[in-house]
């Protein structure tokens, strides 16, 4: 028998009294509307090896969607859910079900509670028994109530605010779910288990963590105290089929010409920052640039949650640490940026800066590092080297700053900034080159800009892309050494007497 104990042994216990039906021999234990039957998907090859902490999220099969706008769960079906889960835990032995594939110990569960049911002599309909076990096999393999929103690729973020709300943005546009947790406990043991999958832990001494699913997928999660009402898990998710600029030009989010001035940006080794606000697609277009990287380069990624998804097969992927409870051992990106300048790497790509090692990024670019790459929080690129200055002068060098112009502008050749706009569309707003100084202030020059014109009657912004008309930007002779000036000025000729391009 597999478990601890015979099923037969859960006669003894005292069995639940559920409502007694009015009209009908058969009460439901939700109030939901009787659903068919959802048959298991087959799973792919290549699952999880371990069913106790999923290793590989693609690998499994993912569970059913639920639909739109279904009603919440009754509290009785909670409080059913919960004394089949604690007869489950009672019983079987977690040792060997980790033993098996996915799979194989969501047959063994299904089979376990279906005697569970039948011993307790619980009366439910075949769909809410269906439903049951679909949610209590999430509970034990995967991340419970998540595993449905997990499953969708067209959610961008998950926003988890305690067990009774979770919101998701989907089309750039928030909305709240029907999905909660039992408790805030049930959310903070799926916490703990996403988080230990990386070697990190989230309890009341260390309440903050940063963690990234299997998939890449961004995770942070803040607990109480520091939380007051209850856990809070926010996971920027990525699709499994990574975007590229034609699928960016597909979605308008730049034209065509653009996105050729982008390709031969990263293949001709320029220093790029890519700069926008939170959740403007920062990532996701520093992810296409590197799709155009040679192959036979060396590549070193500095990260504070890994999440790039470089193709190359010369990659290195560095991860920052945070400290233990002894406030020791902490790994900052500043190390990470440092110790990868003796890695002999032929491009550094620093996945987010926001602190001091932006001196080291920018020492890094003007020392023989050509095509160095990063991101940053900003809403101009004017805005975005006044950070740069910002957080080189809270580092603690006492620089003049003329000095760290200086080095910016020596450093930093092409600056790219997206924006989320408020119908949630996501547009590449400038192409902006760092040319020099004249006295003190730093001198650029656009590519591309992005205007607005209105909105049509749907609430959607139009706008278009636009050439300023540079036949002839500042890393031409770059472009001639790599053999790309002809692609590069016919996409300059042809956006500058383009059509205006509507979105």
């Amino acid at each position: 028998m597999f478990g601890k104990r015979a099923l037969n042994d859960l006669e003894d216990k005292p069995k639940p009294k559920l409502p007694e039906p009015a009209k009908a021999p058969a009460a439901p234990v939700s109030a939901q509307p009787p659903q068919p039957q959802r048959v298991p998907e087959q799973k792919p090859a290549g699952a999880r090896p371990s069913a106790a902490a999923p290793a590989d999220r693609q690998a499994a099969a993912p569970p059913p969607v639920r639909p739109a706008g279904r009603a919440r769960k009754s509290e009785e079906y909670y409080r059913v859910k919960t004394q089949i889960f604690g007869a489950l835990i009672d019983t079987i032995d977690l040792s060997q079900l980790a033993k098996m594939d996915v799979e194989q110990a969501r047959e063994e569960i299904r089979d376990i509670v279906n005697d569970i049911i039948q011993v307790k002599n619980l009366v439910m309909s075949i769909s809410e028994q269906e439903e049951l076990l679909e949610d209590i096999c999430n509970d034990v393999l995967g991340y419970g109530p998540l595993e449905p929103l997990l499953a969708r690729d067209d959610i961008a973020d998950i926003m988890v605010n305690g067990a009774d709300q979770v919101f998701i943005e989907v089309k750039g546009k928030v909305e709240e779910t029907d999905i909660r947790f039992r408790d805030n406990g049930q959310l903070l043991n799926i916490c703990q288990r996403i988080v230990s999958q990386v070697g990190r832990r989230v309890d009341e001494s260390s309440p903050i963590c940063d963690a990234r699913l299997p998939d890449g997928s961004r995770v942070n999660v803040i607990a109480p105290p520091l939380s007051i009402d209850g856990p809070t898990l926010t996971i920027r998710k990525f699709k499994k089929d990574k975007l590229t600029l034609d699928q960016l030009v597909q979605f308008g989010t730049i034209t065509p010409e653009g996105a050729t001035i982008l390709q031969i940006v990263g293949r001709v080794r320029c220093n790029v920052l890519v700069s926008g606000g939170t959740g403007s697609g920062k990532t996701t277009l520093l992810n296409c640039l590197t799709r155009y990287i040679d192959h036979d380069e060396r590549i070193v990624t500095c990260e504070d949650a890994a999440e790039l998804q470089l193709q190359q097969p010369h990659v290195v992927r560095l991860e920052t640490r945070p400290p233990n409870l002894e406030g020791e051992g902490e790994v900052t990106m500043r190390d990470l940026v440092k110790n990868c300048l003796r890695m002999r790497p032929e491009r550094i790509i620093v996945g987010e800066v926001r602190g001091p090692e932006a001196f080291d990024l920018l020492q890094a670019m003007n020392t023989g590092h050509d095509g160095s790459m990063g991101t940053l929080h900003a809403n101009s690129p004017r805005e975005a080297m006044s950070r740069i200055e910002s957080m080189i002068t809270m580092g603690g060098y006492a620089l003049p700053s003329k000095t760290i112009r200086e080095m910016i502008v020596s450093s930093i050749d092409v600056i790219v900034q997206a924006a989320r706009l408020r119908d949630g569309s996501r547009r590449i707003t400038h192409v902006t080159e760092v040319l020099g100084m004249e006295g003190d202030v730093i001198i650029t020059q656009d590519l591309f800009v992005y205007d607005l014109i209105g909105e049509d009657q749907h609430g959607r912004l139009i706008g278009r892309h636009r050439s300023t008309g540079i036949g002839r930007p500042a890393f031409w002779d770059r472009a001639r050494y790599y053999g790309e000036e002809q692609r590069l000025a016919a996409a300059l000729d042809a956006a500058e007497y383009d059509e205006p391009h509507r979105s």
